[in-house]
């Protein structure tokens, strides 16, 4: 690079602006990351909750369409709204370090800013080229995760997404290393959001949107940086006034590896929506189910093992105030799979939590830390998040210890999780498509090729509800 800078800026603007040849793995991954992104949209905009955060700024039309939906909006708004409704149920893609995150979140300002680009600039950009940008995205979160603990500090990992989006997006809109750089070094200047609203008490509905609004700001440092507004190169060293010193206390940015496609070759998916690191403990209180269910009248304990990620995030005893509070709780997640049979996003609303064998039930539970589950979860050549559960009864009888080591959704079961997707896209077009646009979508989605083709316009405009 021509302009001096922390290291660890001037690797990402380098591989933000440089082309690469990306695996067959990592663009099928990212194939499924995209349509998996987007039912997750399409869930999303069903809920009215949503929906109201989605909007609070449209006034006027804009140029890009915001798939699942009527609404058009300058790129600013549509990449907050498209990423709001990705995020909204907690169901997009994770992954699991030092920090944790969700990559595809950044979705909404490529979506954005390549419409932007086609319908501004006349430019076309493929389907295959917005995969390639997801694929960046990706790794550049998800590598700043490896060893870059923010939550140690009581930040948000969203920063990651916002630093993600802000190198992408100005390389989407032609920046060059001037501009990336300029982008990258705010985004790093605008520091970290608290994480208040992940945790009890005061877990909220912020933590569904926050990631939306680093997208939006990650669009707008770009299109300033486009317009010349200056960088600050030095801003993750800078002693006193610099990121690390001021928000980590004196702990470097590091990168752990070199930025390639490591990120999407390896992302998780989510086959229940909820926080990832209670996957494996819905698969484990699925097939406890049959057993426990007849008996709930006679549990004495239902122990849960578990990483300790899982602890410090989603374990939760005593009032939990919201569905955004529930789904983010490991074991009322647990309770209502054991109830229900299922975990699904109505479950989490005010009347089913009104029920009181949820209650009763997690009353009766114990999670602990199993230590060898977290060395698993720390292991980069495992990469578990594993989760058991075990139900004990009032006459000295218990079920077996069910254990889950990799969930549904983990790189070591993508055949399995392929059939759940496509479940999960064909649900989600369920309210919002004709079943002739239903055909049409889902035609699309079993024809890679024909995706590849397509303009980031064309594809948009086949997701807009026709019913």
């Amino acid at each position: 690079m021509n302009i001096e800078g922390d290291q660890v800026l001037e690797e990402i603007c380098s591989y933000a602006l440089h082309s690469k040849d990306f695996s067959v793995s990592a663009i099928e991954n990212a194939y499924l990351c995209f349509w998996d992104a987007l039912a997750c949209l399409f869930h999303g905009v069903k809920s009215e909750e949503c929906r109201r955060r989605m909007t609070p700024l449209f006034d006027s039309p804009g140029t890009c369409v915001i798939p699942g939906t009527l609404l058009k909006a300058d790129p600013l708004n549509a990449s907050y709204a498209i990423s709001c409704a990705v995020r909204w149920l907690d169901y997009n893609d994770a992954w699991l370090a030092q920090e944790w995150g969700h990559p595809s979140d950044n979705l909404g300002g490529i979506l954005a800013c390549t419409q932007y680009m086609e319908r501004i600039k006349g430019e076309k950009i493929s389907g295959l080229k917005i995969l390639e940008w997801m694929i960046k995205a990706h790794e550049i979160q998800g590598i700043l995760s490896l060893k870059n603990s923010l939550n140690r500090f009581g930040l948000d990992h969203v920063a990651f997404v916002r630093v993600a989006s802000a190198a992408i997006v100005t390389s989407i809109l032609g920046g060059g290393e001037r501009e990336v750089m300029s982008a990258l070094s705010n985004s790093f200047v605008d520091g970290a959001p608290l994480r208040i609203y992940r945790h009890a008490p005061a877990t909220g509905w912020r933590k569904s949107w926050a990631a939306a609004d680093a997208v939006r700001r990650a669009v707008w440092l770009a299109f300033m940086a486009i317009k010349g507004e200056m960088g600050y190169p030095n801003v993750l060293s800078l002693p006193q006034w610099g990121f690390s010193d001021a928000l980590l206390r004196g702990a470097p940015i590091v990168m752990e590896r070199s930025l390639s496609q490591f990120v999407m070759e390896n992302v998780l998916f989510k086959p229940f929506p909820a926080e990832y690191h209670s996957q494996s403990a819905i698969e484990a209180a699925l097939e406890l189910r049959e057993e426990v269910l007849p008996k709930l009248e006679k549990i004495r304990r239902i122990e849960i093992h578990t990483q300790l990620p899982a602890i410090r995030i989603i374990h939760k005893q005593g009032p939990l105030h919201n569905p955004a509070d529930r789904d983010h709780c490991l074991e009322y997640i647990v309770a209502i799979a054991l109830l229900y049979g299922r975990v699904t996003q109505d479950l989490y609303e005010d009347e089913v939590a009104r029920d009181p064998r949820i209650d009763a039930l997690r009353k009766r539970m114990v999670t602990i830390e199993d230590k060898a589950y977290t060395s698993e979860y720390y292991d980069p050549e495992k990469m578990a998040v594993p989760n058991a559960i075990q139900v004990f009864f009032e006459d000295g009888t218990a079920t077996i210890k069910k254990e889950i080591l990799y969930p549904l959704g983990h790189p070591k079961r993508r055949s399995e999780f392929q059939k759940v997707l496509l479940q999960k896209i064909e649900s989600s077009l369920d309210n919002l498509f004709s079943k002739e646009r239903k055909k049409l979508i889902l035609d699309l989605y079993l024809s890679k090729e024909k995706f590849f083709s397509k303009s980031s316009s064309e594809l948009v405009s086949l997701f807009v509800p026709d019913i």
